[in-house]
């Protein structure tokens, strides 16, 4: 049995404290690989409770170089994948066939096991247009995700959303807003994520930390809630949704 499992067998929401629906989980690992396969294992439930809810499941996944042995092991994983969309949490406006595409990353994992992979970043000259062609393609999904997949960088960005002149869209932009265009700051490449309203639309959320240093980074900016200046934090003020944060210490 998963640790996600674990956690859920004999849950009771009557238990929650009135007003509070949120579940958040902390996992400690000492052991890189033990990790990976928990994480793996716990994603594999997810998916498998969403193919006996509904037929289907919808994943958004990074596709980092933290993330990726986790996306390697449960690539490795008996799934019936043909009935799974995967979407990157983020990418960037680069061709398909440009190494840095994190669709091209996600699709060499998956593709192959029968998967339907959707680009994040469409073909457009502007980031803003391609921002609102990926928020019209992923309302063609069966929306929303069943789990989205997170990291977290050392200055509290998450996904896609970082510091630039348009976080504050991706933090607090219209709620039916699922996906912006974003240029990072004294970046030359621009890029497509999902917001904060789809991040805490999911599901689930899955975070994967790596070092005390960021678990302690992310403890702050939680106990910070919407006082956060960070997207990590400020999204975490309004999850609502079961959320696992595995750490590798």
């Amino acid at each position: 049995m998963s640790k996600l499992e674990d956690a859920l067998e004999g849950f009771d929401m009557d238990d929650l404290p009135e007003g509070d629906e949120s579940m958040l989980e902390w996992w400690d690992f000492d052991d890189p690989a033990e990790m990976v396969d928990a994480v793996a294992g716990d994603i594999q439930f997810i998916i498998e409770s969403a193919l006996d809810a509904r037929g289907d499941a919808l994943l958004a996944l990074p596709a980092s170089d933290e993330a990726m042995p986790v996306l390697e092991a449960l690539a490795e994983k008996q799934i019936k994948w043909k009935y799974v969309t995967i979407i990157p949490t983020d990418d960037l406006m680069v061709p398909l066939d440009d190494p840095r595409s994190h669709a091209k990353k996600l699709a060499s994992l998956f593709l192959t096991r029968g998967a339907r992979v959707l680009p994040l970043a469409p073909d457009h000259e502007d980031y803003h247009m391609a921002g609102a062609a990926a928020d019209a393609r992923l309302r063609d999904t069966k929306w929303p995700p069943d789990l989205v997949l997170l990291g977290m960088g050392p200055d509290g960005s998450t996904a896609g959303i970082m510091e630039s002149a348009d976080m504050e869209e991706a933090l607090d932009g219209p709620a039916e807003k699922i996906a912006i265009g974003l240029l990072p700051e004294g970046g030359d490449t621009p890029l497509v994520t999902i917001t904060k309203a789809a991040i805490c639309q999911a599901r689930t959320v899955v975070v994967l930390l790596k070092g005390a240093a960021c678990q302690t980074i992310l403890e702050t900016e939680i106990e910070q809630g919407a006082t956060s200046t960070t997207p990590i934090g400020r999204i975490f003020a309004d999850l609502t949704v079961p959320v696992d944060i595995y750490v590798e210490n």
